[in-house]
């Protein structure tokens, strides 16, 4: 049977604009206590077709690293996430682990929503210690990708007594006002996903997050630490070569869905920190001067040897940074914890 979406009537008015475009699709449960929505806000095609000519005829030219993960994209990231040199998951899956239980009990989280979910499989290591506790709780995760979020809800009801999914399938930036309002709820974002973003991107993402946390709601956001350039650079330029594949499928990917004809072999992986700014930067450089076209797009661009595409920020932070960046946003840091060689943190907070 459909159903409409429960939405919290003080979020209604916020977001009126982009819940207008949206239909949502509501799927009779796979197994009891699940319950899927799906919105649809727009064509995933065009949203591409737009960003990809809108980067691509910047100076200097740009591609979101959003586009990174298509089928073959997420499988090479699932590779990079086993190599020696990428510590970002290992030692957050290793924090999570180790102090899952005492984020769950500080954060006092009777329901978890987490925003680009994935495979959920890090989640476990808060839903575990969240069941003990409570014994029951309502898990809400939110990805793009329908596929992910169906197998990894089934495979968690089945595993865990006591928990209801509510998976969302869609934009975690777009598709937050049809969230359930539960009490308690602990906002994940793990994985130093929000690096990924400008300083003014995250702020306003910041406080919109702020914006929707209730009295009682706490936000967890993992983050990636400044630590030695060698550490960070070896990170994103790993000596099986396994990221340079991962940034030139990009390319592939506006290939396949826009009529593009990059050569990849055209463009090498480029990886370096930039201490400036404090963060990673990956692109795309041209080997030798060339002409693509975007045929979807109508667009011919020409690249003289050495030019390069950016398709990628991964921002570091410090401890203090982070605090005053969460305070400019309407937030109060509560909680801190990182490995011992400080590598990477999982940080809570909640409205200030």
């Amino acid at each position: 049977m459909d159903r409409s979406p429960d939405l919290d009537p003080g979020f209604a008015g916020e977001f009126a604009d982009e819940l207008a475009d949206l239909s949502l699709l509501a799927f009779e449960p796979v197994v009891p206590d699940l319950r899927l929505d799906v919105f649809r806000g727009g064509d995933w095609i065009t949203d591409f077709a737009q960003d990809v000519h809108r980067g691509l005829s910047a100076d200097p030219p740009q591609l979101q690293p959003k586009y990174f993960y298509d089928a073959r994209g997420s499988e090479l990231f699932d590779r990079i996430t086993e190599l020696p040199e990428y510590y970002p998951t290992r030692v957050e899956r290793a924090i999570l682990r180790e102090r899952g239980a005492e984020i769950v009990a500080a954060a006092g989280a009777r329901a978890l929503v987490e925003l680009g979910s994935g495979s959920s499989e890090k989640t476990e290591l808060l839903l575990a210690p969240l069941l003990a506790a409570r014994g029951e709780a309502v898990y809400v995760p939110i990805d793009v990708s329908e596929s992910a979020v169906r197998q990894a809800s089934v495979r968690l009801i089945e595993r865990y007594p006591g928990l209801r999914v509510h998976g969302v399938i869609g934009d975690f930036e777009k598709h937050l006002g049809g969230l359930p309002a539960d009490e308690g709820r602990l906002f994940a974002f793990l994985g130093g996903t929000i690096g990924n973003f400008t300083p003014d991107h995250m702020q306003f993402f910041l406080r919109r997050l702020g914006r929707l946390l209730a009295p009682g709601d706490a936000l967890l956001v993992g983050i990636d630490l400044v630590k030695d350039t060698a550490v960070l650079e070896a990170a994103y330029d790993d000596d099986a070569g396994v990221t340079e594949q991962f940034n030139k499928n990009i390319l592939n990917v506006i290939n396949e869905n826009l009529a593009g004809d990059f050569d990849l072999d055209g463009f090498e992986h480029v990886a370096f920190f930039d201490e400036r700014n404090s963060w990673i930067e990956m692109r795309l450089r041209a080997l030798r001067d060339q002409q693509v076209r975007v045929g979807a797009l109508d667009l011919r661009l020409d690249f003289s040897a050495g030019d390069d595409i950016r398709t990628e920020i991964s921002r570091k932070f410090r401890r203090n940074g982070f605090e005053r960046e969460l305070a400019a946003a309407g937030l109060r840091q509560t909680g801190w914890y990182s490995d011992e060689e400080n590598r990477f943190a999982l940080v809570l907070a909640t409205a200030a």
